[in-house]
């Protein structure tokens, strides 16, 4: 057995605590697609974890975050589209994520998959923040992804979604996110390695 020879584990973000959120509904869609193709998931429940800088990073919201995205080989960020962007609650769970733990980087190498909801017509602007901030914790932002316009239109009554190309784009990122993390999880120590890092540390060991 190999050191990757288990499914994709993908993690789940979204950003809304709505009894009834699309983005948390969405997500959950995703997941179960991601799922029946063989990817293992566990989402973080973003209730009760505190702002970024209120409590000392000790606190066990902000460890399960960490646990969780150490795990992770890929994630889902989900957000609705709040004054034209991602709402406060994904950007505080993305804020308490550091670039780096000791000599662990918690995101660095993992791949990424955005999508976001809109009350109104459809937009881009929560995915494409949430391209940038993917950027900066230095995932692998796969090139599809998912806006799902009047969301409030999209969901059955028991929150799984309706069969619509709003659907079928959902499948189809989940698909290359699965393909691009199995594709990259085992290069990610190649792909990572930098000029400036390994610079660095022959300048500390010297």
């Amino acid at each position: 057995m190999t050191k990757f020879a288990h499914p994709p584990r993908i993690l789940f973000l979204y950003g809304s605590l709505r009894e009834r959120s699309y983005s948390r509904l969405l997500a959950e869609e995703a997941a179960r697609i991601i799922t029946d193709m063989g990817a293992e998931i566990k989402f973080f429940d973003p209730m009760e974890l505190p702002l970024r800088g209120q409590v000392d990073e000790s606190h066990p919201k902000v460890q399960e975050l960490r646990e969780l995205c150490h795990w992770s080989e890929g994630q889902v960020w989900s957000s609705p589209e709040m004054h034209g962007n991602v709402t406060g609650i994904l950007k505080n769970q993305i804020d308490w994520i550091p670039l780096e733990i000791g000599s662990i980087r918690p995101t660095q190498g993992k791949t990424l998959a955005v999508m976001q909801v809109s009350g109104g017509s459809q937009s881009f602007n929560a995915v494409n923040t949430m391209r940038i901030l993917g950027r900066w914790m230095r995932m692998f932002t796969i090139p599809n992804q998912s806006s799902v316009a009047k969301a409030y239109q999209e969901f059955n009554e028991d929150g799984t979604m309706k069969d619509s190309p709003y659907r079928d784009r959902v499948i189809d990122v989940m698909e290359e996110l699965y393909k691009f993390t199995m594709l990259l999880r085992d290069q990610v120590d190649y792909l990572t390695d930098r000029h400036s890092e390994r610079k660095e540390k022959m300048t500390q060991n010297t």
